[in-house]
């Protein structure tokens, strides 16, 4: 009975100290509640795991799809067949299927966790603009993956097609999981980006004014970004990255600007950029 509830107050980060305003506890208590939060997550990831064995045909299938969709876009043109080597490859690739499977469907709960630990050090003000954060943070990361699902089969059968006539190309499942992963992820923190940015003007450090002012230079990067983050040489799928990036971008910049409008920043400011201050 002993070991059990020891076990148990390990997922229990309970002050055993008076709790301060502001939420203020003793630095015990912090790393208790840190070990109970981090145990939580980790039970959260293995439970996520174990039910995404259930629907790993599924699971495996949503991955194929994207290649199967290459190989119909290549037609007769070029052969290329997907493999796996290795006795316990099968497996292992499995367990990873289900792993990834498992942080995002528990997303919700281990992001509540984090966020559980650090509001108690956070101002009333920041507060409230954090939890916008996580409100707008998830839906444009699904997003941002959603696009990169959409025009992986065209980045996929750019690459499959410089195959020389007369060679079949094997394409390893295992890489192909690890390069389908990379580029979901890239495309969903491309996303995140203009987020970000909002935050940073919310903090003082960036202002729709400066935005502006490097408007021509942010475009030319948002170009240059998505050329080297899209998978494939074609245009189509730099498009597809880069014009909903700058359509955010540009949004960014308008709240951006409404928020300086609105907190009366830079209203005392009427020099030219190149005039020089009296100070």
């Amino acid at each position: 009975m002993s070991v059990v509830t020891g076990v148990l107050g390990l997922f229990s980060g309970k002050p055993r100290n008076p709790v301060g305003e502001g939420g203020r506890m003793a630095l015990a208590d912090h790393f208790r509640e840190l070990r109970a939060r981090i145990m939580r997550v980790a039970l959260y990831l293995v439970l996520g795991t174990v039910v995404a064995l259930f629907f790993y045909d599924t699971l495996f299938q949503l991955i194929l799809d994207p290649y199967n969709q290459a190989r119909e876009l290549l037609g007769q043109e070029t052969q290329t067949q997907a493999v796996i080597s290795g006795v316990g490859t099968p497996l292992l690739l499995q367990l990873k299927i289900c792993a990834v499977a498992g942080v995002v469907a528990t997303s919700p709960l281990w992001l509540y966790e984090i966020w559980a630990f650090i509001v108690p050090g956070l101002h009333s003000q920041e507060k409230r603009w954090t939890r916008l954060f996580a409100v707008v943070a998830g839906p444009l990361f699904i997003a941002g993956v959603a696009m990169g699902y959409y025009v992986l089969p065209k980045g996929i059968a750019t690459l499959i097609g410089f195959t020389p006539d007369g060679l079949t190309q094997l394409t390893d499942f295992g890489d192909f999981y690890s390069f389908i992963t990379r580029m979901l992820l890239v495309f969903g923190i491309a996303f995140e980006i203009p987020l970000f940015v909002v935050l940073l003007n919310l903090a003082g450090v960036v202002s729709g004014r400066a935005l502006g002012r490097h408007r021509p230079w942010i475009i030319v990067g948002t170009f240059v970004f998505a050329a080297v983050a899209t998978p494939s040489t074609d245009p189509f799928s730099m498009l597809m990255l880069a014009i909903p990036m700058l359509l955010l971008l540009l949004v960014s910049e308008v709240i951006a600007r409404l928020i300086d409008r609105r907190r009366g920043r830079f209203a005392h400011e009427e020099w030219d950029d190149d005039t020089a201050s009296p100070l």
